[in-house]
């Protein structure tokens, strides 16, 4: 693959397609499309931790004007089980984690039916749980592989006798709490059965994986079901997968005689069903030779999974790619515990593990009396360190060269505390940023031409609010030589080709290149001035560089922190990165993805923690009044810049994903200077006042 698209759209900073839907409200999300006479579902949640439902008492809920049932795992549909135990609820009275969906009322409105759901009681044989994680537990266990399907550990060389002989050495356990998504539309479905199968209005990163796993659990052919997600008001992952609530939604429209069932997850149940970011516990140990080049690199992670159904984060997967050093190790241990499924949250793996190593190196900088953006560069490998590949494109140091420009970082104090102004310690900090190129086959495009030199482009992608809309139509005239006010694309609906997932930053490269291939194949067959109604369909072509070469984005991310000397208040009033992502598409919605996810960084270093209540098992900040997340007074300035990179192997548009990577380096880049602002090193996200308490008086 050696040459790229002319730019014609491409690359040109054009308004969001899908813009003046959405501010109007004509764009409709899950739950609001029209359907006739809704049924309305309440869940049943689980208020122990583990143990068994003996009895669910219904009948105060059942004479409830309005209500017309109450599902439970005495008297609900049978699914097809023994796949996937997250999945097949109510099939049996166990329970395996608070908040575990038990039940569900339907009603003729969501107040009735959230009314009599308060009216059901239950009656619980408890057992003891055990929800609490940590580094030296007797049952930690190796999984198989980590998300997708990688190795779990890894080894080269010998990391421990290279790293007992260092000349300079950093070893510290660093710590990242539970996350859980909350993307600004909660999880919602509306399904209808009726005489031609199963439809679903859902909020999902994905209508064809959805419909995958439906016919799977209700045994169903997939022209039974059919999936519709034109508009999706945000995922971060956690709708990359179908969850327990779409399977209650499906079994109550079962028992409803035709009527459409509508169930809208509450915030508060977000946390309970849906996934999270599992915690993470991470033992890292770099040694280096006295000039600050890497012999060791190792990071040892403990993380937790759930009881019912394993979920391993790939955490230490970064630290095998990111530096050169001969002697390497990587390792993954779980504690299945009694809690929710983990799950994808932005950039799983990379952004818990890339927090740790970076902290750590920054603590080598110091330990080598290197500046952080020197030490990196040192360290910069030939080749990929993990697979031995060469790198497709590797623009790291260019980022932290251009970054630490823009930053001013040359006026940087050479020593932490060394700056108080008003009352505030300020410092700088500085960490790399990397995520790697994701493609998988499966998806496929049509192209067909409507008359009067219009076209229409059809794939069952999903935009999640990440800009697919607008880009697919750039990559579309682009590859068909016309101005894009002439390319209609329609997504978001499983009678569309199919598509792969809205996730691991693909969908670009993915459907991206089943469009290119659809285009190039219909000019081939009907020339530039087709007849109305010519089309023709193509799947995505092989793309030979993934076999060839390693394919990752890389940025360098910068941050001040101020630090209140009296109260260790921390604020950041300037957040900068620099990434390099191959060809940038649409700079207006990559910018908005860049900053969005160093924004979700910042919350990530600043706010964000699941506290759970070991007593009970479960989050007690299950809501966004105490689960803080980063806002507009969190951060002054932030800045998303990027390299012009020609990378003519990752895909026919020369592009990288960009939605996640501007999450990973923040919050170590956070760390890293609050550290330079006051001598205090952090290991453990989220940052608290209390930590800077002791130094600040």
């Amino acid at each position: 693959m050696t040459n790229l698209l002319s730019p014609s759209a491409m690359g040109t900073d054009r308004v969001r397609v899908d813009g003046a839907a959405k501010v109007t409200g004509r764009a409709r999300y899950a739950c609001e499309h029209p359907v006739p006479h809704p049924v309305y579902l309440h869940p049943l949640q689980a208020t122990i931790a583990r143990g068994t439902v003996r009895e669910l008492h219904t009948d105060d809920a059942t004479a409830l004007p309005g209500v017309l049932t109450v599902l439970t795992p005495f008297n609900a549909p049978p699914l097809e089980t023994g796949t996937d135990a997250e999945l097949e609820i109510l099939q049996s009275p166990e329970v395996a984690f608070r908040g575990q969906l038990i039940g569900a009322v339907l009603a003729e409105t969501p107040e009735i039916a959230r009314q009599a759901a308060g009216l059901v009681r239950a009656r619980y044989d408890r057992e003891p749980h055990d929800v609490t994680l940590s580094a030296d537990r007797d049952d930690l266990y190796a999984p198989e592989v980590v998300n997708p399907s990688l190795p779990t550990d890894t080894h080269d060389g010998d990391p421990d006798a290279a790293f007992a002989a260092a000349q300079r050495a950093v070893e510290a356990t660093y710590t990242t709490p539970m996350l859980h998504n909350n993307p600004m539309e909660p999880h919602a479905t509306i399904a209808i059965w009726d005489s031609d199968g199963l439809t679903l209005y859902d909020s999902t990163q994905g209508v064809h994986a959805m419909r995958e796993v439906v016919t799977s659990v209700f045994g169903l052919e997939p022209d039974q079901v059919r999936v519709l997600a034109p508009y999706v008001g945000g995922g971060f992952g956690s709708k990359g997968t179908p969850h327990a609530n779409l399977v209650l939604a499906v079994l109550a429209a079962k028992r409803t005689a035709g009527r459409p069932v509508k169930f809208a997850v509450t915030r508060q149940q977000m946390f309970s069903f849906v996934g999270y970011r599992t915690p993470t516990i991470q033992r890292v140990r770099l040694g280096a030779d006295a000039d600050g080049r890497l012999v060791s690199i190792s990071n040892d992670v403990v993380e937790q999974t759930a009881r019912i159904k394993e979920f391993a984060e790939q955490t230490g997967v970064p630290a095998r790619s990111m530096y050169a050093a001969p002697n390497r190790r990587t390792t993954h241990r779980l504690a299945a515990l009694d809690v929710p499924v983990p799950s994808w949250m932005r950039a799983p793996g990379e952004c818990p593990g890339m927090f740790a190593p970076e902290v750590a190196m920054d603590e080598l900088a110091e330990a080598c009396g290197l500046d952080p953006i020197e030490l990196r560069v040192r360290n910069e490998p030939e080749t990929d360190p993990d697979s031995g590949l060469p790198f497709s494109s590797r623009n790291l140091v260019a980022c932290l060269r251009e970054g630490a420009r823009r930053f001013g970082w040359d006026r940087r104090p050479r020593l932490p505390r060394s700056t108080l102004d008003g009352g505030w310690w300020v410092g700088t900090g500085v960490a790399s940023s990397s995520y790697p190129v994701h493609s998988a086959p499966g998806s496929s495009a049509t192209v067909r031409a409507t008359g009067g030199g219009r076209y229409e482009v059809l794939i069952g992608a999903v935009d999640i609010g990440t800009g697919a809309w607008t880009v697919l139509t750039q990559i579309a005239a682009d590859a068909l030589a016309v101005p894009a006010e002439r390319v209609d694309v329609r997504i978001g609906d499983t009678d569309l080709p199919e598509a792969t997932v809205a996730g691991g930053s693909s969908g670009t490269t993915n459907w991206g290149s089943a469009i290119v291939e659809a285009a190039r194949e219909f000019r081939q067959k009907f020339g530039a001035d087709p007849h109305p109604g010519d089309e023709l369909t193509a799947g995505m072509p092989e793309l030979p560089g993934h076999e060839r070469f390693a394919m990752r984005a890389f940025g360098a991310q910068f941050a001040e922190v101020r630090v209140n000397a009296d109260t260790g208040e921390v604020r950041v009033p300037r957040l900068l990165g620099v990434f390099a992502a191959g060809r940038i598409l649409n700079p207006r919605t990559a910018r908005s993805q860049f900053i969005g996810g160093m924004t979700m960084g910042l919350s990530m270093a600043l706010h964000e923690e699941s506290v759970v209540d070991e007593r009970f098992g479960f989050v007690v900040n299950h809501d966004l009044a105490e689960y803080h997340i980063a806002s507009c007074a969190d951060v002054a300035s932030v800045q998303a810049h990027w390299l012009d990179e020609h990378d003519p192997h990752v895909n026919p548009m020369g592009s990288k994903g960009i939605g996640e990577i501007g999450i990973v380096g923040t919050a170590a880049a956070v760390a890293n200077a609050a550290y330079h602002a006051t001598g205090v090193r952090v290991r453990d996200l989220p940052i608290k006042a209390d930590e800077f308490l002791e130094e600040a008086r």
